[in-house]
């Protein structure tokens, strides 16, 4: 048999739901633990400690968003919140608290594993500090702060580079504007999307080979940006 991978805390009511996530996640290899309420979800996280936390907001003790709230007092664990909630601001709310991904239910099957996938790099990179970030064809040097486009140097203002730092250290994840703003420019900017668009324009305008359909930096409408996560580049024999 082949060693289970990463843990994945599973918590939601449904009976249905929570079989059919245990059959996709074994055939994965991913190992299992669930929870059917919010408390036990929070004491499973800390002594579990799992690497990623499937959560749906709609529990029978308590609301979802207060679970990923007390989580983020002391965990930076991976949460993809997976609910049938699907208004802008549920979604922004959550996410605003710390979630790093929302699913919505009912939901395609690889979306949500390419989802957990990408959450786990991300959380993975994060952890190891390493000096060079590396995304498909886009590379940055975090000491010499360079940025690099299929081996070619591309000069990028220093607000630029800021920017396109953070959706490469977050990429995979889904990043509301507030947040972005935030991180890169200030709370007191925090709703400059205007100024926010702009500088994604011109970031895209550098990285992607078609603006018209990016596949680096894409658009969550009403929402805010995600960096993809990009399969590396083949190289010639």
């Amino acid at each position: 048999m082949h060693e289970k991978k990463n843990t994945i805390l599973v918590v939601d009511d449904e009976p249905q739901i929570q079989k059919m996530l245990g059959i996709l996640l074994d055939v994965e290899n991913y190992k299992i633990v669930e929870s059917t309420s919010g408390k036990e979800a929070v004491r499973l996280c800390a002594s579990v400690k799992p690497d990623l936390i499937l959560l749906d907001l709609g529990l029978p003790d308590m609301d979802g968003k207060n679970i990923i709230t007390s989580i983020r007092e002391w965990s930076q664990v991976p949460i993809i919140v997976l609910t049938v909630r699907s208004s802008d601001e549920e979604i922004t709310a959550a996410l605003n608290m710390g979630a790093n991904d929302y699913v919505t239910k009912p939901f395609n099957v690889d979306v949500l594993l390419a989802r957990i996938n990408a959450s786990l790099r991300t959380a993975a990179v994060q952890e190891t500090g390493e000096p060079e970030l590396t995304n498909g064809s886009l590379r940055m040097d975090l000491v010499r702060h360079e940025v690099f486009v299929n081996d070619t140097l591309c000069a990028f203002t220093p607000k630029e580079y800021d920017l396109l730092r953070y959706f490469m250290v977050n990429r995979g994840k889904m990043l509301t504007h507030k947040e972005i703003l935030k991180q890169v420019w200030g709370s007191a900017h925090g709703a400059d999307t205007t100024y926010l668009r702009v500088y994604i324009g011109q970031i895209r305008e550098k990285i992607e080979e078609n603006t018209a359909t990016p596949i680096f930096i894409t658009t969550e409408p009403g929402i805010g940006y995600r960096m993809e996560v990009i399969q590396p580049v083949a190289k010639a024999a």
